[in-house]
């Protein structure tokens, strides 16, 4: 079969744009309306996305001043858009930082078994002194300590996952016999970060444990990804550095011991339509002129580690800002901008026009045919296995996107006309569902014997 695009609908209340929801069309309360979101999640369905996303933080983002606030926890909410779409991924980002792996492999499991498996986990190490302070904890954790509690974590949500092999429930009624308590595996981990004893307390899911998706482009984050990870969005602003980043992912994850092709490298594109490149470049104007500059600046002050009223909007970022090794946050993230920044030689206030759209991802205005030769060009150079669609404004850019730029996806062979036959989110990203490590162990010492 042909090498086909993954797509995935990052789904954010107005649109991905900070100005989206003064436009007339908005609803400034979608953040919180369900039928918003399972109008966006039959649209991304419609186009044969493998995928949506919901990002999350356990904070509360800076004030409310500048764009809508707050979100839905994305578990509960992508458990009722399971019941609303029939085939489309369900992503949902939760912190290693700020959870117990036993709740949440339950959770997830949960989601996996009610969505007919097409649950995934976007895994995330949550930095951020607010956030912490949220949790009790004084301090913001070393960037280095987040990533090994991180590894642990998983370890155990692992170990869970597995804690049931399929076969377990016998449901035998005659003999009186629901399940084997021999094929029943406690987790009996003690590390650490964490002590855990039992096994979970809901099967094995259809997936076997729901897709591992991860976010950090760091090199800490690149080590983990290729450890652990099925699918990593990722920002990246020029092809070459995109290329730079794909080959060096696929090989760290060739040296963990992991087929590359079982991971998959999706970065972020905000595509602004337009029936010209003209159109195209008016209607990211008119986004573009509805940012508030003094929270575009208090946000990007944030960032880099520098403290209120430092940046000045109509000169360049200083020349003395600290290295990416002195930043315990966003690594990736802080190095993106800083190096957009120099390289183009923007002003505070261009480079806030230029993360308005995405936050460092690419913004891309122009033609659906333009869109579609630039999705392209990076999925058949080495640069991507798909794309994280992230519409400006929601819903009309999704809308458009899956009724302008999928038909020309598909001419040209690159995106699926249907579903078909795989149910499974892991088969949709061309993923095996990975074997029980209990029952693989097991097997394994019956063959050494």
């Amino acid at each position: 079969m042909t090498r086909q695009l993954h797509l995935n609908a990052f789904l954010m209340n107005t649109g991905h744009h900070e100005a989206s929801w003064r436009l007339p069309e908005s609803d400034p309360h979608a953040h919180v309306d369900l039928a918003h979101y399972i109008g966006l999640a039959r649209i991304a369905e419609r186009g044969t996305f493998d995928s949506l996303f919901l990002a999350d933080s356990p904070q509360l983002w800076g004030g409310v001043a500048q764009r809508p606030s707050g979100a839905l926890e994305p578990l509960t909410l992508l458990t009722a858009l399971a019941t609303a779409t029939e085939h489309i991924g369900l992503i949902a980002t939760a912190s290693t930082s700020y959870n117990a792996p036993y709740n949440l492999a339950r959770r997830l499991a949960s989601l996996d078994i009610v969505s007919g498996g097409r649950a995934g986990w976007n895994i995330v190490t949550t930095a951020g002194a607010e956030a912490a302070r949220n949790f009790g904890v004084e301090h913001e954790p070393a960037h280095a300590d987040r990533y090994a509690r991180a590894a642990e974590f998983l370890d155990v949500a692992l170990k869970l996952w597995d804690s049931w092999e399929d076969d377990l429930i016998v449901a035998d009624k005659a003999a009186g016999v629901w399940g084997d308590d021999a094929k029943l595996h406690p987790a009996r981990h003690r590390g650490t970060y964490f002590s855990v004893e039992g096994a979970l307390n809901v099967p094995r899911s259809p997936q076997g444990y729901p897709l591992l998706v991860q976010a950090g482009s760091s090199e800490d984050g690149k080590r983990f990804a290729a450890r652990y990870a099925e699918a990593v969005f990722t920002a990246q602003q020029t092809l070459s550095g995109a290329q730079a980043f794909y080959a060096d992912l696929k090989s760290l994850t060739a040296a963990a011991g992991r087929d590359p092709d079982h991971i998959k490298v999706l970065p972020g594109i905000v595509p602004v339509l337009g029936s010209t490149e003209a159109e195209a470049r008016v209607n990211e104007r008119v986004l573009e002129e509805h940012i508030v500059h003094e929270h575009g600046r208090d946000r990007l002050e944030n960032l880099l580690r520098l403290q209120p009223g430092t940046l000045d909007l109509d000169a360049e970022l200083p020349a003395d800002l600290p290295p990416e090794a002195a930043i315990e946050g966003a690594k990736s993230r802080y190095t993106l901008v800083v190096e957009l920044a120099r390289r183009e030689r923007l002003t505070v206030r261009q480079l806030i026009g230029r993360l308005g759209g995405g936050r460092g991802h690419l913004t891309f205005a122009g033609t659906p045919e333009q869109v579609a030769d630039a999705i392209g060009t990076w999925f058949t150079q080495g640069a991507a296995d798909g794309f994280n669609i992230m519409p400006a404004l929601l819903p009309s850019g999704l809308e458009a996107f899956v009724e302008q730029v999928v038909p020309l996806l598909r001419a040209r062979g690159l995106l699926r006309e249907t579903y078909g036959p795989r149910r499974t989110l892991r088969e949709r990203y061309g993923l095996p569902r990975p074997a029980n490590q209990y029952v693989t162990d097991h097997a394994c010492a019956l063959a050494t014997a």
